[in-house]
């Protein structure tokens, strides 16, 4: 799993699946050098064993609050925020809104700053129309069902990392919002992001999911701390994680001192990108990244081996770059 069943015992936070944030990507455009590409995942439609999926639909979850944070100056405090909520699911159709805040607005917990769409359509078919906006500058904005790039081998990670060449998410389906922007517009050249998404809970918005690098949570932290960690914040993370971290590597075959450095990598728990280099996690991350198995090799100070998988072949050369969703049966 990436950040697959982030929840405590392989659930969904607020075990609701529409609220599970699976992957974020950040690199280059393949079309223009001088633009990156943020992506958020969500909503996944493969089943975390033995526990079936919540019974949710494709849309994105109404009310929600899906956010992209960008940190400019180090500090782990997002500067620059995209944010987006979603209407009603309504007879197969659901329309977002889209805003782009920076400075104290970008930490509001509230959607804030500037509207950069109001009521774009979320594509359930496979069809590709970016909505293209103006201002503050030149941005193409994509929200829809996509081929779940992510690959993993599940079934051999839970039995002794005996890998078994299987690809447990080919074939599966996420809710993706995808931005082209420049890269101009997001200081640098050196960011940190992360993304998050909450919902209101007695009229009170809750972070129910979030992270920056790719198979953190379902990886490292116990049942009884996910859905904690889940609502914590980034700035925190050092404070919260380097200790129970660093243990677990020692354990992994780190010494002391290497396990405090190889943990820092991660913490606190925001995507390190310098565009000034290629996008290749742990800079960046593409979608054609084997981030399974560099989190097995992370933990172990290289003892277990790659997977072996290889990406998924719908991937496409040109925004959204994500493929188009898989028929469901």
């Amino acid at each position: 799993m990436s950040n697959h069943f982030s929840a405590d015992n392989l659930g969904f936070p607020g075990d609701d699946r529409r609220l599970e944030l699976t992957d974020l990507y950040v690199f280059a455009s393949m079309e223009d050098p001088d633009r990156t590409v943020l992506i958020m995942d969500a909503n996944p439609t493969v089943a975390p064993p033995p526990v079936p999926p919540a019974s949710t639909g494709p849309e994105f979850c109404p009310g929600a609050v899906f956010r992209i944070n960008i940190d400019t100056d180090g500090d782990a405090h997002a500067d620059i925020a995209f944010t987006f909520t979603f209407s009603e699911y309504d007879n197969g159709g659901q329309t977002g809104t889209a805003w782009y805040a920076t400075g104290a607005d970008a930490r509001q917990p509230e959607p804030a700053g500037q509207v950069l769409a109001e009521s774009f359509p979320v594509s359930f078919d496979g069809t590709v129309q970016p909505v293209l906006i103006d201002e503050p500058a030149p941005i193409r904005l994509f929200a829809g069902l996509r081929s779940d790039p992510f690959f993993a081998d599940v079934e051999g990670a839970l039995h002794g990392m005996k890998w078994t060449g299987h690809d447990d998410f080919a074939g599966n389906n996420v809710d993706s919002i995808a931005l082209d922007v420049p890269s101009d517009l997001l200081g640098g050249p050196t960011i940190g992001v992360w993304a998050s998404i909450s919902r209101r809970n007695d009229g009170v918005l809750e972070q129910m999911d979030r992270g920056g690098n790719p198979t953190i949570n379902p990886f490292i932290n116990p049942d009884g701390e996910k859905n904690r960690y889940n609502s914590r914040q980034p700035a925190d993370d050092v404070a919260n994680y380097l200790g129970p971290w660093s243990q677990l590597l020692e354990k992994g075959g780190y010494s002391p001192e290497e396990a405090k450095k190889t943990a820092m990598q991660c913490l606190p728990d925001i995507l390190r990108y310098d565009r000034s280099k290629p996008a290749s996690y742990p800079n960046g991350r593409a979608l054609v990244d084997d981030v399974f198995s560099y989190r097995f090799g992370w933990l172990t100070n290289g003892k277990i081996p790659p997977t072996g998988l290889q990406p998924h072949d719908d991937m496409l050369a040109r925004f959204p770059y994500l493929g188009p969703p898989v028929p469901r049966s």
